[in-house]
């Protein structure tokens, strides 16, 4: 059984978002084929939380592979584009520092309904967890048409650009 909506009942207003691309891209690291954010509908700061989307194409970089004639959303392009939606919650408010919001982990995800191209996702993610400085965690889901086709929780991490990977000192 899917887990209660974060946010339903709100009509979201897709044609006018809060934030476009190009005030996400002021925000979010991502570039060209690694952008999965379309806009921002909703921003919830007494939760700790937000909406966005995505407009799936069949311009994707997937599409032609995953799987041929029977394009298929892959999980893990669901799982980055709620990602780059906390990411850009977390950056904009300023919950963690850091120049990047990296993935620190996954937690009871469940995919259940494939996403095609000429889709809209709907994607929605609310603060579940923070320990200042050191991670935080997100509840999400992905809803197409109003049926959630997943969910779970992510844990991002700060992430500095000067920051050493251990062995390559």
């Amino acid at each position: 059984m899917p887990p209660k909506l974060l946010y339903g009942g709100i009509d979201f207003d897709f044609e006018n978002p809060l934030f476009g691309i190009e005030d996400i891209r002021e925000i979010n690291p991502q570039r060209f084929e690694m952008e999965q954010l379309s806009g921002i509908v909703h921003i919830d700061n007494e939760k700790h939380g937000i909406v966005g989307f995505k407009d799936v194409t069949e311009d994707e970089f997937w599409v032609r592979g995953h799987m041929p004639d029977f394009p298929l959303m892959p999980g893990v392009i669901l799982c980055e584009c709620s990602a780059q939606l906390a990411g850009f919650y977390a950056r904009k408010f300023k919950l963690l520092g850091g120049d990047f919001l990296g993935f620190g982990g996954m937690n009871d995800v469940r995919f259940r309904y494939p996403v095609y191209p000429n889709q809209r996702l709907v994607i929605m993610a609310q603060l579940a967890r923070i320990r200042a400085g050191k991670r935080a965690e997100f509840n999400f889901q992905g809803l197409v048409e109003g049926k959630m086709v997943f969910s779970g929780q992510m844990i991002g991490v700060p992430i500095d650009k000067n920051q050493q990977i251990p062995g390559t000192e």
